[in-house]
C-alpha cells in the first residue's frame, strides 16, 4: 500500500521546476495537494496537469514573501481536504549577482523576503494545522548555497543558509510534537533559475557531469516526507551529483 496515500500536502513554488516536479510525484503518491505560486498561469497549468493524470489538487495564487498570504494558504489546505500532512517550502528566486558592497537593497529585501522569511512565514502557518492533525513531515528547499558560498550571491546564499537553521530549529521545536522538518540542498537543476545551463567548467567538476532534473530532486524530497524516512529529521541532505566532495 502506498505510504502517503491519502495525505494532504502544500508545494510552494509549484509553477515550474522542482515544485512543479515535486507537485506530479506527490499526486502520483496520493496526495491531495495545495499548490502555490505568484505564477497564476504556471501554476494552474500544473494544477490542470496533476488533475488530468486523476490526482486531487487546488492552486492559490500565493507570494510567500506576505505572511498572511501564507495563512490563507494553509486554510485552503483545512477548507478543501480537512488537514494537512505534509508541506514542501520551495518557492524561490536566484536574485541578484553583485559583491556585496555593490549589492542592491531591494534585492536583497527581495531574496531574503521570498527565499527566507517566506520559509519562516509558511513554516508559521503549516506548523499548527499539521499538530492539529497528529503531526506530519515539512520539507523545505535551501541549496548547496546553504552549505557553502558562491562569489556575487550573497543574498541568496544567505537566505539558503538560514533555510537550513530555521529546518534545525523546527526540528529541535517540534520533534518531540510529531513533525519532522528536513531540507534539501539541490546543486545545479535543470530549471528556469539555471537558463542555458551549466558551463563546461561547473560541469567538468562535477562528478555527476551533468545538471540535475528536477525530478530528481523531487523524489528526494517525496522520500523525505513519506514514513520511509521516519527516523530522519533536522537534516539538510544534498541533492547535488556528488558537487560538495570538492
Amino acid at each position: 500500500m502506498n505510504s502517503l496515500a491519502g495525505k494532504v500536502g502544500i508545494v510552494t513554488g509549484a509553477a515550474s521546476g522542482i515544485g512543479r516536479a515535486a507537485a506530479l510525484a506527490f499526486a502520483r503518491e496520493g496526495v491531495a495537494l495545495v499548490l502555490a505560486d505568484r505564477d497564476e498561469a504556471g501554476g494552474a497549468a500544473t494544477c490542470k496537469t496533476v488533475l488530468d493524470a486523476g490526482g486531487r489538487a487546488i492552486f492559490l495564487a500565493t507570494d510567500v514573501s506576505d505572511a498572511e498570504a501564507c495563512v490563507r494558504m494553509v486554510a485552503a489546505a483545512s477548507h478543501h481536504f480537512g488537514r494537512l500532512d505534509l508541506a514542501l517550502n520551495n518557492a524561490a528566486i536566484q536574485g541578484p549577482y553583485a559583491p556585496i558592497a555593490e549589492y542592491p537593497l531591494d534585492g536583497w529585501a527581495a531574496t531574503l523576503g521570498i527565499n527566507l522569511s517566506g520559509v519562516f512565514y509558511c513554516l508559521r502557518a503549516e506548523i499548527p494545522l499539521l499538530l492539529a492533525s497528529g503531526g506530519g513531515a515539512i520539507v523545505n528547499v535551501a541549496s548547496i548555497s546553504g552549505l557553502i558560498s558562491f562569489q556575487n550571491q550573497s543574498g541568496y546564499v544567505a537566505a539558503k543558509h538560514g533555510v537550513v537553521g530555521l529546518t534545525k530549529a523546527a526540528c529541535n521545536e517540534y520533534g518531540p510534537l510529531g513533525i519532522r522538518c528536513n531540507a534539501i540542498a539541490p546543486g545545479a537543476t535543470e530549471t528556469p533559475m539555471l537558463p542555458g545551463g551549466i558551463s563546461a567548467e561547473f560541469r567538468d567538476v562535477l562528478p555527476a557531469r551533468r545538471a540535475a532534473q528536477p525530478e530528481e530532486i523531487a523524489e528526494a524530497a517525496v522520500w523525505l516526507c513519506s514514513p520511509r524516512s521516519s527516523y530522519v529529521n533536522g537534516i539538510c541532505m544534498p541533492v547535488d551529483g556528488g558537487y560538495l566532495v570538492q
